[in-house]
Protein backbone atom coordinates (compact mmCIF):
# COMPACT_ATOMS: atom_id res chain seq x y z
CA UNK A 1 0.00 0.00 0.00
CA UNK A 2 1.30 3.45 -0.85
CA UNK A 3 -0.18 6.87 -0.34
CA UNK A 4 -1.36 9.14 2.44
CA UNK A 5 -0.80 8.97 6.16
CA UNK A 6 -1.48 11.75 8.63
CA UNK A 7 0.07 9.99 11.64
CA UNK A 8 3.74 10.34 12.62
CA UNK A 9 6.12 8.02 10.79
CA UNK A 10 8.44 5.91 12.94
CA UNK A 11 12.07 6.96 12.62
CA UNK A 12 11.29 10.28 10.89
CA UNK A 13 12.96 13.15 12.74
CA UNK A 14 13.86 16.79 12.20
CA UNK A 15 16.31 17.22 9.33
CA UNK A 16 19.93 17.48 10.45
CA UNK A 17 21.43 20.87 9.56
CA UNK A 18 24.29 19.34 7.54
CA UNK A 19 21.80 17.26 5.50
CA UNK A 20 19.26 20.02 4.75
CA UNK A 21 18.37 20.86 1.14
CA UNK A 22 16.33 23.44 -0.77
CA UNK A 23 12.76 22.20 -0.32
CA UNK A 24 11.30 24.81 -2.68
CA UNK A 25 13.66 23.60 -5.42
CA UNK A 26 12.48 20.02 -4.94
CA UNK A 27 8.87 21.19 -5.01
CA UNK A 28 9.46 23.02 -8.31
CA UNK A 29 11.15 19.93 -9.74
CA UNK A 30 8.28 17.73 -8.58
CA UNK A 31 5.70 20.02 -10.17
CA UNK A 32 7.70 19.97 -13.36
CA UNK A 33 7.01 16.24 -13.68
CA UNK A 34 3.39 17.15 -14.40
CA UNK A 35 0.50 14.75 -14.10
CA UNK A 36 -0.42 13.92 -10.51
CA UNK A 37 2.44 16.07 -9.25
CA UNK A 38 1.68 19.29 -11.18
CA UNK A 39 0.24 21.01 -8.10
CA UNK A 40 2.28 19.22 -5.45
CA UNK A 41 2.93 21.21 -2.28
CA UNK A 42 5.49 19.93 0.20
CA UNK A 43 4.02 20.65 3.62
CA UNK A 44 6.75 19.08 5.76
CA UNK A 45 10.11 17.34 5.44
CA UNK A 46 11.52 14.86 7.92
CA UNK A 47 14.68 12.77 7.89
CA UNK A 48 14.90 9.08 8.69
CA UNK A 49 17.50 8.58 11.39
CA UNK A 50 18.22 4.93 10.55
CA UNK A 51 20.82 3.98 7.96
CA UNK A 52 24.36 5.22 7.53
CA UNK A 53 24.82 5.46 3.78
CA UNK A 54 22.42 7.26 1.45
CA UNK A 55 20.22 9.86 3.13
CA UNK A 56 16.47 9.25 3.21
CA UNK A 57 13.81 11.90 3.73
CA UNK A 58 10.04 11.90 4.15
CA UNK A 59 8.20 14.47 2.02
CA UNK A 60 4.67 15.06 3.34
CA UNK A 61 2.47 16.70 0.73
CA UNK A 62 -0.35 19.06 1.60
CA UNK A 63 -2.94 16.61 0.29
CA UNK A 64 -1.76 13.86 2.63
CA UNK A 65 0.46 11.90 0.20
CA UNK A 66 3.80 10.70 1.53
CA UNK A 67 6.84 10.55 -0.73
CA UNK A 68 10.40 9.44 -0.04
CA UNK A 69 13.48 11.30 -1.30
CA UNK A 70 16.87 9.57 -1.47
CA UNK A 71 20.18 11.36 -2.00
CA UNK A 72 23.88 10.64 -1.34
CA UNK A 73 25.61 11.82 1.85
CA UNK A 74 27.93 14.80 1.77
CA UNK A 75 31.66 14.12 1.86
CA UNK A 76 31.19 10.81 0.06
CA UNK A 77 34.32 8.65 -0.07
CA UNK A 78 33.08 5.99 -2.49
CA UNK A 79 30.98 7.85 -5.05
CA UNK A 80 30.34 4.73 -7.10
CA UNK A 81 28.31 3.39 -4.18
CA UNK A 82 25.86 6.30 -4.30
CA UNK A 83 24.49 6.21 -7.85
CA UNK A 84 20.96 7.54 -7.52
CA UNK A 85 20.10 6.94 -11.16
CA UNK A 86 21.14 3.31 -10.93
CA UNK A 87 19.08 2.73 -7.78
CA UNK A 88 16.08 4.38 -9.40
CA UNK A 89 16.36 2.41 -12.65
CA UNK A 90 16.69 -0.94 -10.89
CA UNK A 91 13.46 -0.43 -8.97
CA UNK A 92 11.60 0.93 -11.98
CA UNK A 93 12.67 -2.13 -14.00
CA UNK A 94 11.76 -4.57 -11.23
CA UNK A 95 8.24 -3.26 -10.66
CA UNK A 96 6.52 -5.40 -13.35
CA UNK A 97 8.10 -8.68 -12.18
CA UNK A 98 8.73 -8.21 -8.43
CA UNK A 99 5.84 -6.59 -6.55
CA UNK A 100 7.85 -5.51 -3.52
CA UNK A 101 9.39 -2.28 -4.81
CA UNK A 102 7.96 1.17 -4.19
CA UNK A 103 6.41 3.02 -7.16
CA UNK A 104 8.99 5.40 -8.58
CA UNK A 105 8.08 9.09 -9.03
CA UNK A 106 11.17 10.47 -10.74
CA UNK A 107 14.96 10.84 -10.85
CA UNK A 108 16.79 14.17 -10.97
CA UNK A 109 20.33 14.12 -12.39
CA UNK A 110 20.67 17.92 -12.29
CA UNK A 111 22.92 18.49 -9.28
CA UNK A 112 22.17 22.23 -9.33
CA UNK A 113 18.71 21.56 -7.85
CA UNK A 114 19.89 20.48 -4.37
CA UNK A 115 23.64 19.92 -4.84
CA UNK A 116 23.44 16.24 -5.73
CA UNK A 117 21.41 13.78 -7.74
CA UNK A 118 18.32 12.41 -6.03
CA UNK A 119 15.21 10.39 -6.72
CA UNK A 120 11.70 10.33 -5.29
CA UNK A 121 9.36 7.40 -4.79
CA UNK A 122 6.03 6.80 -3.10
CA UNK A 123 6.12 5.56 0.49
CA UNK A 124 5.04 2.00 1.17
CA UNK A 125 2.91 2.26 4.29
CA UNK A 126 3.63 -0.49 6.79
CA UNK A 127 5.90 -1.45 9.66
CA UNK A 128 9.70 -1.27 9.32
CA UNK A 129 11.50 -2.89 12.25
CA UNK A 130 14.07 -0.87 14.11
CA UNK A 131 16.35 -2.41 16.68
CA UNK A 132 13.21 -4.11 17.95
CA UNK A 133 9.83 -4.87 16.43
CA UNK A 134 7.19 -2.14 16.52
CA UNK A 135 4.55 -4.68 17.55
CA UNK A 136 4.73 -7.55 20.02
CA UNK A 137 5.09 -10.96 18.37
CA UNK A 138 5.01 -14.36 20.06
CA UNK A 139 7.52 -17.06 19.18
CA UNK A 140 5.28 -18.65 16.53
CA UNK A 141 4.78 -15.28 14.84
CA UNK A 142 8.50 -14.55 15.09
CA UNK A 143 9.32 -17.78 13.28
CA UNK A 144 6.65 -17.09 10.63
CA UNK A 145 8.01 -13.59 10.05
CA UNK A 146 11.53 -15.00 9.74
CA UNK A 147 10.64 -17.72 7.23
CA UNK A 148 8.45 -15.31 5.24
CA UNK A 149 11.37 -12.91 5.12
CA UNK A 150 13.76 -15.47 3.66
CA UNK A 151 11.07 -16.67 1.29
CA UNK A 152 11.17 -13.09 0.01
CA UNK A 153 14.92 -13.40 -0.57
CA UNK A 154 14.38 -16.70 -2.39
CA UNK A 155 11.73 -15.01 -4.55
CA UNK A 156 14.11 -12.18 -5.44
CA UNK A 157 16.84 -14.63 -6.38
CA UNK A 158 14.35 -16.41 -8.65
CA UNK A 159 13.70 -13.26 -10.73
CA UNK A 160 15.07 -13.57 -14.26
CA UNK A 161 17.35 -10.53 -14.72
CA UNK A 162 16.74 -10.59 -18.47
CA UNK A 163 12.96 -10.54 -17.99
CA UNK A 164 13.36 -7.41 -15.86
CA UNK A 165 15.78 -5.85 -18.33
CA UNK A 166 18.51 -5.99 -15.70
CA UNK A 167 20.85 -8.47 -17.36
CA UNK A 168 23.04 -5.43 -18.12
CA UNK A 169 24.14 -5.74 -14.48
CA UNK A 170 25.62 -9.18 -15.17
CA UNK A 171 29.40 -8.98 -15.56
CA UNK A 172 29.71 -12.73 -16.11
CA UNK A 173 31.52 -15.41 -14.09
CA UNK A 174 33.92 -14.38 -11.35
CA UNK A 175 31.52 -12.44 -9.10
CA UNK A 176 33.10 -13.83 -5.91
CA UNK A 177 36.60 -12.91 -7.07
CA UNK A 178 35.50 -9.39 -8.08
CA UNK A 179 33.90 -8.87 -4.67
CA UNK A 180 36.93 -10.04 -2.72
CA UNK A 181 39.23 -7.84 -4.77
CA UNK A 182 36.89 -4.87 -4.88
CA UNK A 183 36.07 -4.71 -1.17
CA UNK A 184 39.73 -5.25 -0.25
CA UNK A 185 40.66 -2.28 -2.45
CA UNK A 186 37.91 -0.16 -0.90
CA UNK A 187 39.15 -0.87 2.59
CA UNK A 188 42.74 -0.01 1.77
CA UNK A 189 41.62 3.31 0.29
CA UNK A 190 39.50 4.18 3.35
CA UNK A 191 41.77 2.92 6.14
CA UNK A 192 42.57 5.33 8.97
CA UNK A 193 45.51 5.01 11.39
CA UNK A 194 43.31 4.06 14.37
CA UNK A 195 41.82 0.82 12.96
CA UNK A 196 43.34 -2.63 12.24
CA UNK A 197 44.61 -3.20 8.70
CA UNK A 198 42.51 -6.39 8.09
CA UNK A 199 45.34 -7.83 5.97
CA UNK A 200 45.06 -11.28 7.57
CA UNK A 201 41.35 -11.49 6.75
CA UNK A 202 41.81 -10.16 3.22
CA UNK A 203 44.60 -12.65 2.58
CA UNK A 204 42.47 -15.56 3.81
CA UNK A 205 39.50 -14.53 1.66
CA UNK A 206 41.72 -14.23 -1.39
CA UNK A 207 43.17 -17.70 -0.81
CA UNK A 208 39.86 -19.47 -0.06
CA UNK A 209 37.37 -17.96 -2.51
CA UNK A 210 35.06 -20.50 -4.21
CA UNK A 211 33.62 -20.37 -7.70
CA UNK A 212 30.21 -18.72 -8.12
CA UNK A 213 27.40 -21.15 -7.28
CA UNK A 214 25.05 -19.39 -9.72
CA UNK A 215 24.29 -15.88 -10.95
CA UNK A 216 21.00 -14.17 -10.15
CA UNK A 217 19.60 -10.81 -9.11
CA UNK A 218 20.78 -10.03 -5.57
CA UNK A 219 19.89 -7.20 -3.19
CA UNK A 220 23.23 -6.94 -1.34
CA UNK A 221 21.71 -5.22 1.72
CA UNK A 222 18.90 -7.60 2.66
CA UNK A 223 18.06 -6.84 6.30
CA UNK A 224 14.94 -6.71 8.45
CA UNK A 225 15.18 -2.92 8.67
CA UNK A 226 15.08 -2.67 4.87
CA UNK A 227 11.78 -4.56 4.72
CA UNK A 228 8.25 -3.19 5.13
CA UNK A 229 5.77 -5.52 6.84
CA UNK A 230 1.99 -5.35 6.60
CA UNK A 231 0.48 -3.39 9.50
CA UNK A 232 -2.48 -5.78 9.82
CA UNK A 233 -0.44 -8.94 9.15
CA UNK A 234 2.90 -8.04 10.73
CA UNK A 235 4.60 -11.28 9.67
CA UNK A 236 3.99 -10.60 5.96
CA UNK A 237 6.58 -8.59 3.97
CA UNK A 238 5.06 -6.10 1.52
CA UNK A 239 8.06 -4.06 0.45
CA UNK A 240 11.84 -4.26 0.06
CA UNK A 241 13.82 -1.01 0.31
CA UNK A 242 17.35 0.32 -0.26
CA UNK A 243 18.46 -1.06 -3.63
CA UNK A 244 21.71 0.89 -3.61
CA UNK A 245 23.95 -2.16 -4.00
CA UNK A 246 21.67 -4.50 -5.96
CA UNK A 247 23.28 -6.31 -8.89
CA UNK A 248 23.57 -9.70 -10.59
CA UNK A 249 25.77 -11.95 -8.51
CA UNK A 250 26.10 -15.03 -6.31
CA UNK A 251 23.10 -15.73 -4.03
CA UNK A 252 25.24 -17.21 -1.24
CA UNK A 253 27.27 -14.00 -1.16
CA UNK A 254 23.98 -12.12 -0.71
CA UNK A 255 22.98 -14.44 2.15
CA UNK A 256 26.42 -14.15 3.74
CA UNK A 257 26.13 -10.36 3.80
CA UNK A 258 22.68 -10.66 5.38
CA UNK A 259 24.01 -12.95 8.10
CA UNK A 260 26.72 -10.43 9.01
CA UNK A 261 23.98 -8.30 10.59
CA UNK A 262 22.17 -11.30 12.15
CA UNK A 263 22.72 -11.26 15.91
CA UNK A 264 20.93 -14.22 17.48
CA UNK A 265 19.56 -14.68 20.98
CA UNK A 266 22.46 -16.77 22.29
CA UNK A 267 25.26 -14.50 21.06
CA UNK A 268 27.51 -13.00 23.71
CA UNK A 269 27.11 -9.58 25.26
CA UNK A 270 29.62 -7.88 22.96
CA UNK A 271 27.80 -9.07 19.84
CA UNK A 272 24.47 -8.01 21.32
CA UNK A 273 25.86 -4.46 21.56
CA UNK A 274 26.22 -4.42 17.75
CA UNK A 275 22.64 -5.54 17.07
CA UNK A 276 20.71 -3.21 14.73
CA UNK A 277 17.62 -5.36 14.03
CA UNK A 278 15.37 -7.73 16.03
CA UNK A 279 17.01 -10.93 14.77
CA UNK A 280 17.25 -12.12 18.40
CA UNK A 281 13.50 -11.95 19.05
CA UNK A 282 11.57 -15.06 20.20
CA UNK A 283 11.01 -17.50 17.34
CA UNK A 284 13.65 -16.04 15.03
CA UNK A 285 15.93 -18.61 13.43
CA UNK A 286 19.63 -18.70 14.30
CA UNK A 287 22.24 -18.09 11.60
CA UNK A 288 22.82 -21.76 10.78
CA UNK A 289 19.05 -22.40 10.72
CA UNK A 290 18.58 -19.50 8.30
CA UNK A 291 21.27 -20.88 5.99
CA UNK A 292 19.70 -24.35 6.00
CA UNK A 293 16.19 -22.93 5.46
CA UNK A 294 17.27 -20.67 2.62
CA UNK A 295 19.29 -23.38 0.84
CA UNK A 296 16.42 -25.86 1.06
CA UNK A 297 13.99 -23.34 -0.43
CA UNK A 298 16.47 -22.15 -3.08
CA UNK A 299 17.63 -25.62 -4.14
CA UNK A 300 21.24 -25.11 -3.06
CA UNK A 301 23.59 -27.19 -0.93
CA UNK A 302 26.38 -25.84 1.24
CA UNK A 303 28.33 -27.56 4.01
CA UNK A 304 29.39 -25.80 7.20
CA UNK A 305 32.97 -25.86 5.89
CA UNK A 306 31.90 -24.22 2.63
CA UNK A 307 29.71 -21.69 4.45
CA UNK A 308 32.69 -20.38 6.42
CA UNK A 309 33.90 -18.35 3.42
CA UNK A 310 30.53 -16.61 2.96
CA UNK A 311 30.22 -15.89 6.68
CA UNK A 312 33.70 -14.37 6.89
CA UNK A 313 33.19 -12.39 3.69
CA UNK A 314 29.91 -10.93 4.96
CA UNK A 315 31.54 -9.77 8.19
CA UNK A 316 34.55 -8.39 6.31
CA UNK A 317 32.34 -6.45 3.90
CA UNK A 318 30.41 -5.01 6.85
CA UNK A 319 33.74 -3.88 8.31
CA UNK A 320 34.59 -2.13 5.03
CA UNK A 321 31.21 -0.38 4.93
CA UNK A 322 31.67 0.75 8.54
CA UNK A 323 35.19 1.98 7.74
CA UNK A 324 34.04 3.94 4.68
CA UNK A 325 31.52 5.72 6.89
CA UNK A 326 34.04 6.17 9.71
CA UNK A 327 36.49 7.67 7.19
CA UNK A 328 34.05 10.52 6.59
CA UNK A 329 33.66 11.07 10.35
CA UNK A 330 37.42 10.82 10.99
CA UNK A 331 38.12 13.48 8.35
CA UNK A 332 35.33 15.82 9.48
CA UNK A 333 33.16 15.27 6.41
CA UNK A 334 30.23 14.50 8.71
CA UNK A 335 29.64 15.48 12.33
CA UNK A 336 26.98 12.86 13.04
CA UNK A 337 27.96 11.50 16.49
CA UNK A 338 26.48 8.05 15.81
CA UNK A 339 29.43 7.38 13.47
CA UNK A 340 32.06 7.98 16.16
CA UNK A 341 32.20 4.34 17.37
CA UNK A 342 32.37 2.84 13.88
CA UNK A 343 36.15 2.48 14.17
CA UNK A 344 35.66 0.23 17.20
CA UNK A 345 33.09 -1.75 15.19
CA UNK A 346 35.73 -2.37 12.50
CA UNK A 347 38.07 -3.72 15.19
CA UNK A 348 35.34 -5.97 16.59
CA UNK A 349 34.46 -7.35 13.15
CA UNK A 350 38.13 -8.02 12.41
CA UNK A 351 38.39 -10.02 15.64
CA UNK A 352 35.24 -11.96 14.80
CA UNK A 353 36.54 -12.82 11.32
CA UNK A 354 39.89 -14.00 12.66
CA UNK A 355 38.18 -16.10 15.34
CA UNK A 356 36.02 -17.85 12.72
CA UNK A 357 39.04 -18.43 10.49
CA UNK A 358 40.98 -19.87 13.40
CA UNK A 359 38.12 -22.14 14.44
CA UNK A 360 37.75 -23.43 10.88
CA UNK A 361 41.44 -24.06 10.31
Amino acid sequence: MTGAAESPVAGAREVRAEDAFDVDAVQDWLRGLGGAWADAEIADVRQFSAGASNLTFLLRLAGGQDLILRRPPSGTKAKGAHDMGREYRIQAALAPVFPYVAPMVGHCDDESVIGSEFYVMERIIGEIPGKDFNVELDAAQGRELCTNTFDLLVALHAVDPAEAGLDVLDKGPGYVARQVGGWSSRFRKAVTPDVPDLEQVMGWLDAHQPDDVRRCLIHNDFRLDNIVYDTDEPTRPIGLLDWEMATVGDPLMDLGCTMAYWIQADDDEMLQLTRMQPSNAPGMLGRREVVRYYCERAGLEVTDEQWLFYEVFGLFRLAVIAQQIYYRYFHGQTTNPKFAPFGMLVDMLDQRCRALIGAGA
